[in-house]
């Protein structure tokens, strides 16, 4: 088994558009959630993202997770061709795979957002602290504490989720 890391985020209809994907993505994995959090849209002016980080185990391949993940963006209405810097409905984007670093096909890992993203990295900390970077061999606790903290404000919104 290996542990997977996620980011999902959305700012269109953003809280029934996580139920919808976790609720999609718990048909296949045991996840974990981290706190959710409201920030602004990066990139680009738009109404709030609301984050989080699941974490789970799976014996899926890398591409077998991907393919998973974009069924559940296309479950919330995103289609493949959507603009990178835009308003979403589901951005699901793969953190981590284990400790694999990869750079081909189309697949980047780890993902180099993950500590680049305020909405990234600290939902990914506080759900798996103990994790390392296996780039930078630094555990994602200590790479949060380094982070520029103050440029990238975060509010934490209650989101109580069950899988239906």
């Amino acid at each position: 088994m290996t542990d997977v890391y996620v980011a999902v985020g959305s700012n269109v209809d953003p809280l029934t558009n996580l139920r919808r994907a976790l609720n999609e993505l718990s048909k296949h994995y045991a996840l974990r959630l981290s706190p959710v959090y409201r920030n602004r849209a990066v990139g680009f002016e738009g109404d709030d993202f609301i984050n989080l980080v699941v974490g789970f185990a799976t014996e899926d391949t890398v591409e077998q997770v991907i393919e998973r993940l974009h069924s559940a963006e296309a479950g919330c209405g995103r289609p493949r061709d959507a603009p990178k810097w835009a308003p979403r409905t589901m951005d699901l984007d793969l953190l981590l795979y284990g400790d694999i670093v990869r750079n081909e096909s189309g697949i980047k890992l780890p993902r180099a957002d993950l500590v680049k993203r305020a909405y990234m990295l600290r939902p990914m900390a506080e759900l798996a602290p103990q994790v390392r970077h296996p780039i930078l061999d630094k555990t994602m606790q200590n790479i949060w504490n380094e982070f520029d903290r103050a440029a990238h404000v975060m509010t934490r919104v209650d989101f109580p989720f069950r899988p239906t």
